[in-house]
């Protein structure tokens, strides 16, 4: 066997025509391409404005449900905080008082609900641990916000509104 080096392949370059030398030809295809692209039709979504179309198993922000009586879903079982994959989310259970017995079917709650945005990775893991069906992943984009501290959504952002607003 030969060695790989006497087996390397010279290449030689062949000197430029005419057209080649002026670039004109060349500048003439770059500027024919760039104008064929401002006739297109724009590919960016003016945000604010504009919302872009999702398709159905999107996973957006979280929600926390209400019942048909407008009651929490969410009875602090803590399954979607051990499904968690990232550790996002946090809570800590309490028990209903004596006269809150009767309105509520579950005795206890979810006191704080947190789960911070930043570790989230949308798996949707807690949406199916849910026995009782209260989280869903069926928001909109989570907003851009400036502080760490704002990215923690508590039962103020997540929990939906009362059906009777």
């Amino acid at each position: 066997m030969e060695p790989l080096s006497n087996k390397r392949k010279v290449l030689v370059q062949k000197p430029l025509n005419f057209w080649e030398r002026i670039y004109l030809p060349a500048i003439a295809k770059g500027l024919s391409i760039t104008m064929s692209h401002f006739f297109r039709k724009p590919v960016t979504i003016q945000y604010p404005e504009q919302k872009r179309e999702f398709s159905e198993n999107f996973r957006g922000m979280h929600s926390l449900k209400r019942d048909e009586e407008g009651r929490e879903r969410c009875t602090a079982c803590g399954l979607c905080a051990l499904s968690c994959p990232a550790e996002a989310i946090s809570m800590i259970a309490a028990e209903r008082k004596k006269g809150e017995e009767n309105l509520y079917r579950e005795e206890k709650y979810a006191a704080v609900y947190e789960i911070n945005m930043l570790r989230c990775i949308f798996c949707g893991l807690c949406e199916e641990a849910c026995p009782k069906e209260a989280i869903y992943l069926d928001g909109d984009i989570v907003p851009a916000e400036y502080l760490r501290k704002d990215f923690i959504y508590g039962k103020d952002k997540l929990v939906e509104a009362p059906l009777n607003q």
